[in-house]
């Protein structure tokens, strides 16, 4: 089989992005298959494996001659549906969510919508709309800054008071034009992945605690330099576990997800509040979610497997009257 990973993309997410699709490369050619390594710089210019320009044409032609494309693509230009769009226009099966989820899943503002229709408790916001550095916070301190898009923690920051807002929102807009300004939910954080297999299954990994000071948040670089506590399955009740693969599984049909997704929770005295969907989560062998599907037998090449025979199921033809 001939797969094409793509890595990079134009964002502030680019190396993690290269990581995991070297990490993906790596597993292909562990199971026998031939690759076609294509980057996306930062500047938007495709390039080949020796690092030769590419013209979108021909970086079109290359997609087109593999049997599946796996997209690497982390935040915005890739994961929010752009390289779905892509993918679909060309008629090329590709591991991963297709355009309506990755845009839904990159905006955490629909994504709460989409959650509280199915249920699902999220943290109290507000959003500030680009152009806007002053809004009205009737929210208790202290509060949570980030941007509605983007991931890797990029732009998040705890703020205690007031007068440090206009800062933080400043902070925050440059990973993203448009900001919220959350409620801060005191909980353990606990993430579970989900894919639907070749066979119509869900497929759950592990729950997986991260361990963070009270007070702080998750930031990036404890998310990629390994000094993060994981712990795997998550010190849950049984209606805890339940309650978190329930909600993630309720997410990923009302999404409409494909490949795998990764949901996070607060575990909180209450119940559970979703955080974040994560259409494109981080992919290389120590990242979180190779780990959750490692915690419950299924190795690194074998998820990358399941991934890429999922892909290849070919969608229903509607037939009309």
């Amino acid at each position: 089989m001939k797969i094409a990973v793509i890595g990079g993309g134009r964002n502030d997410e680019h190396l993690v992005s290269l990581a995991s699709a070297a990490g993906i490369a790596h597993a292909a050619r562990q199971l026998g298959w031939e690759t076609v390594a294509l980057t996306i710089d930062e500047d938007g210019t495709w390039r080949d494996r020796q690092g030769a320009e590419l013209s979108p044409s021909r970086a079109v032609g290359q997609l087109t001659q593999c049997d599946v494309v796996f997209p690497a693509l982390h935040g915005v230009h890739g994961e929010d549906g752009a390289v779905a769009g892509l993918l679909e226009l060309c008629g090329v099966p590709f591991v991963g969510s297709p355009v309506r989820a990755g845009a839904i899943g990159m905006d955490k503002w629909l994504t709460k919508l989409v959650a509280t229709a199915v249920g699902i408790r999220t943290a109290e916001s507000i959003v500030v709309p680009p152009g806007t550095s002053s809004p009205v916070v009737r929210l208790p301190l202290p509060v949570v800054v980030k941007p509605a898009t983007g991931g890797s923690s990029n732009g998040v920051s705890v703020v205690g008071q007031r007068a440090e807002l206009s800062t933080a929102i400043a902070d925050a807009r440059r990973a993203g034009a448009t900001v919220l300004v959350e409620e801060y939910v005191r909980g353990r954080e606990v993430d579970v992945a989900v894919f639907r297999d070749a066979t119509g299954q869900l497929r759950l990994g592990s729950t997986l605690e991260i361990g963070v000071e009270a007070g702080g948040v998750f930031g990036r670089t404890a998310k990629y330099d390994g000094t993060a506590p994981f712990t795997l399955p998550a010190d849950l009740s049984a209606s805890e576990h339940h309650a978190i693969r329930e909600s993630a599984s309720a997410m990923y049909d009302a999404m409409e997800c494909s490949g795998v997704a990764r949901f996070d929770f607060f575990v909180t005295d209450t119940g559970l509040v979703l955080n974040e969907v994560n259409t494109s989560p981080g992919m290389t062998e120590q990242s979180q979610v190779p780990r959750m599907f490692a915690a419950v037998g299924m190795a690194y090449p074998q998820l990358i497997a399941e991934l890429v025979a999922a892909a290849r199921v070919p969608e229903p033809i509607g037939i009309t009257a």
